[in-house]
């Protein structure tokens, strides 16, 4: 059974190795292998861990999913949700970002992106009540759309 809790600075190594596993698919897709979740360093992840909202999947001890979350005046950013790539498709991307707006009870919006490729991405997040605000077009092969879940 996958457990949601938060994230200690002592999981970012992991969260680093399982965030470069699931972008992998990403970067092929897009031919860039230089997309910043595969680029990060540990360094920046422990950061992220230490000083913002990361949540973590974890099943028999392996942390399987991960979210991060970070306000920005009274909206919450979420980037990096990942989920490992043996386990996807069973729902712990969806509880994961669940588990992030529950986390966050001060947020009055969540807004995040993605690729315009990322089928699967897109059909998760309006399921779960996000909707596109725009799109930003960043390079040939790669359009990013952005998407906001307002609460209230």
């Amino acid at each position: 059974m996958v457990e949601i809790e938060r994230a200690r600075p002592g999981d970012a190594g992991e969260i680093l190795t399982l965030q470069r596993a699931a972008y992998v698919t990403e970067a092929q897709m897009y031919g860039d292998p230089f997309i910043g979740p595969l680029v990060e360093s540990f360094e920046q992840v422990r950061a992220v861990v230490e000083n913002g909202v990361v949540l973590k999947a974890v099943d028999a001890g392996r942390i399987v999913g991960s979210v991060r979350g970070r306000m920005s005046g009274t909206t919450c950013l979420v980037g990096r949700l990942v989920v490992a790539p043996d386990r996807q498709g069973q729902g712990i991307g969806g509880a994961l970002l669940a588990a992030l707006h529950e986390a966050v009870p001060e947020a009055t919006a969540f807004d995040l992106f993605t690729g315009h490729l990322s089928e699967g991405n897109l059909r998760l997040y309006r399921r779960l009540g996000y909707r596109e605000t725009h799109r930003e077009r960043l390079q040939d092969h790669l359009t990013l759309i952005h998407l906001r879940r307002a609460l209230g």
